[in-house]
């Protein structure tokens, strides 16, 4: 894997990270890792306690959701309603996108909004791919910061006080300093109606 090489990770190191990331998320525990976009916190998406722990970490308010990531877009039904311009949004993308979706279901309450919608992405990164692959769920991801300080783009803009408060950090990407886009966020509706939240 082209990423693999840029940052002197082997094959056996990749796996060794994703097994045991996904080890901590099997039992409830939260991960650090790097995503399409930026460096992020992660746990199993059903497990709403694991949720909590995040919004704990973060101290964030409830109010505001996270978006969790998938690895394949054929999984999308299982967890919301998919209005047909989803599809066509998906195969033109040219960045990471994160779509806002009607009805959501098998998710942890707290990722749900009042108006039952949950932010998915589904990503094409190669670590979160495997992630959720091995997982068999959705994985959480959202910004590694405190609620209100900026979001760490790299893995040496992470507070020590996020680092401390993880089970498991990620070493893949760790020294990887190639900039990447924040994902463009899209809100649908059953009737094909859509808002761009960000660009």
């Amino acid at each position: 894997m082209e990423r693999e090489k840029r940052n002197n990770v082997s094959r056996e190191d990749f796996a060794d990270d994703v097994r045991n990331a996904v080890e901590v998320m099997n039992r409830g525990g939260i991960i650090l890792y790097p995503t399409d976009t930026i460096w992020g916190i992660g746990c199993d998406a059903t497990n709403e306690e694991a949720v909590q722990k995040i919004f704990d970490i973060k101290h964030r308010p409830e109010n505001k959701t996270m978006l969790v990531l998938l690895d394949a877009p054929g999984k999308l039904q299982g967890y919301v309603d998919v209005p047909d311009m989803a599809w066509d949004f998906m195969e033109l993308a040219t960045r990471p996108t994160t779509i806002i979706y009607p009805n959501a279901r098998n998710l942890a309450p707290s990722l749900i909004a009042e108006d039952k919608t949950v932010g998915i992405r589904v990503t094409s990164d190669p670590f979160c791919v495997r992630l959720c692959q091995a997982l068999h769920r959705p994985v959480v991801s959202t910004s590694a910061n405190i609620s209100g300080q900026p979001s760490a783009a790299f893995f040496n803009e992470i507070s020590q006080e996020i680092i401390d408060n993880v089970d498991y950090v990620v070493k893949y990407r760790q020294k990887d300093m190639t900039k990447a886009s924040p994902s463009v966020i899209i809100k649908l509706g059953m009737n094909n109606e859509f808002k761009i939240i960000r660009k």
